[in-house]
């Protein structure tokens, strides 16, 4: 059964920066995309950062230049670091995977409904 765990959230002041983790278990064959999504309160859930197979990325706009998505494949683990944070990047952060074929980074999509694997999310919180 697959399982994605994250770690690594806390609290920072603006400018500063954080690390986030998330180790895979139980998968057998490799993900087509791993990615990092984040919800605030009251808002949807949006995607922030993309990898797959091809190791092409992805960022949304508001943290291009700021965080950067990479893994370890030999540590089955996905990281964000996450530099220059602001106080609207206070969100919980969830690590998702996916078998998908059109969560790859040329389909151009950032839709949380082509990932069928979820961690259970982290607390990232950016104080001014």
């Amino acid at each position: 059964q697959v399982q994605l765990v994250e770690s690594g959230g806390g609290s920072v002041q603006a400018g500063g920066s954080l690390r986030v983790s998330c180790a895979k278990f139980g998968y057998t064959t490799r993900f087509t995309c791993m990615g990092w999504f984040r919800q605030a309160p009251g808002k949807e859930r949006d995607g922030v950062s993309q990898i797959d197979d091809y190791d092409r990325t992805k960022y949304a706009d508001s943290v291009k230049g700021r965080f950067t998505i990479s893994q370890d494949n030999a540590k089955n683990t996905l990281y964000l670091q996450m530099n220059n944070l602001k106080p609207e990047d206070t969100a919980v952060y969830y690590c998702a995977a996916s078998y998908s074929l059109t969560c790859r980074v040329a389909y151009g999509r950032n839709n949380p409904g082509d990932f069928g694997y979820w961690g259970q999310g982290t607390q990232v919180t950016v104080s001014s």
